[in-house]
Parts: structure tokens; sequence; C-alpha cells
């Protein structure tokens, strides 16, 4: 299980540099995705950690990621595939939910967000939702194609309540969550699938909440 702690901001949506410093001083941990469950078809295995806090309105996550390879060629939520880009995923079961939500962002915060009880049933948000979402990438938001070499990059994401059908913080306040994160890139050079609670499969396949790990909202 892993605890999330509950943070407070002096204003309603605090910009993101006030998000990482408060995250800091209220010392909220980072977590690696050390389970690499495809390895034998995938070994790459870049090195990325992951952080996530609270606030009553919001849940804040970053992400840090060392990798040999980055491509960000999605510059717009719409349409874009986010997971063929260098990406970073959290899915998420509200409480009181049948269904999970699917944050997907590559490495310059285009991404994607959907709702359904599985892969095939889903629905995708448009900008109305999206736009509630802030972000913000180390790496900026211009597109580029794929670039081979060292790179390290973090991206932090302000995603408010209300997005998951949350209309107080009392609905996540002291309960249990399931939830996973997860780091791919179908479209680099060497592909890969990571993710913090281990999925039991024989394929990559995130779309998978029986796996979910457990989150606790402080």
């Amino acid at each position: 299980m892993l605890i999330v702690k509950k943070i407070s901001f002096p204003c309603k949506n605090p910009p993101i540099r006030l998000v990482e410093k408060m995250m800091d001083n209220a010392g909220v941990s980072f977590h690696k995705l050390s389970n690499n469950c495809w390895r034998d078809d995938y070994p790459y295995t870049p090195d990325v950690k992951f952080r996530i806090a609270w606030s009553g309105e919001e849940i804040f996550i970053q992400f840090r990621v060392q990798e040999e390879h980055l491509r960000a060629v999605y510059t717009q939520d719409s349409g874009s595939a986010p997971y063929k880009d260098s990406c970073v995923e959290f899915f998420m079961i509200p409480p009181g939910s049948d269904c999970y939500y699917n944050l997907e962002l590559n490495c310059i915060g285009t991404g994607t967000f959907a709702c359904g009880p599985d892969r095939s049933h889903r629905t995708r948000f448009g900008p109305d939702i999206m736009n509630k979402i802030r972000r913000e990438s180390s790496l900026g938001r211009e597109g580029f194609e794929t670039k081979s070499g060292y790179f390290e990059w973090k991206i932090t994401i302000a995603a408010p309540l209300e997005i998951y059908g949350l209309t107080n913080n009392i609905q996540l306040k002291s309960k249990e969550v399931k939830a996973n994160f997860y780091k791919c890139g179908d479209e680099l050079p060497h592909k890969h699938y990571l993710c913090w609670s281990d999925i039991h499969k024989e394929k990559p396949d995130f779309h998978s909440p029986e796996f979910f790990g457990t989150l606790f909202f402080e």
C-alpha cells in the first residue's frame, strides 16, 4: 500500500512550481517503477520514478524519467496517441465506481483521459475535461521526432477531483483506492512497458484493473 499525503496550499489551483516545492517540503517520497513484467520480450528498462500527493481539490503526480530515447510527435490532445511517444500513465478506480480512469501523457504533456469498465468500452474525454488537467514538463511543449542519447526529464500533473466524478474531498479522505502507474513507448527504438503494481499477463496490457495496487489517501 502507498500512502498519499495530503498537502495544503495558500491558493486554489497552485502553480506547478509551488506544487513541486510543497511536495518537497512535505517529504513526499518517490517510488520506482520497478516491474518490467515482460522483460523477456522487452528487456530495456529506463529509470522511472513517481510520487503522488493530494490537496482535497486536486491529485498531484510527478514522474522523473531517465531514458535513451525521446519522442514527442503528438502536440495536441485531440486525436493523440501518447503511448506511442515517451509516455507516462496513471490509472485509478475512484471510490464507489465500477469504472477506471486512464490518464496518459507524453513527455511534453500531450495526452488522453478516458473512463470505462475495460479496454474495449471507454469514453475519451474532450477539451472541456483535458483543459482542467494542469501539466508542466521540463521539456517544454514543442513536439519533436525521435532523439537518441541520454535524457532526463520530469513532468508534474495536477488533476482536479471533479474529473474523476468526485465532488468533495470526503470521498477520498481516509479511503483505499485501486490504481497503477506506468511508463511505455510503443514507437521508440527500445519499446518498453513498466509498471508499479505487477501485472501477471502473457503480453503487455496496462488495462488490467484486477492487478492495480492500493493507494491510501490521508
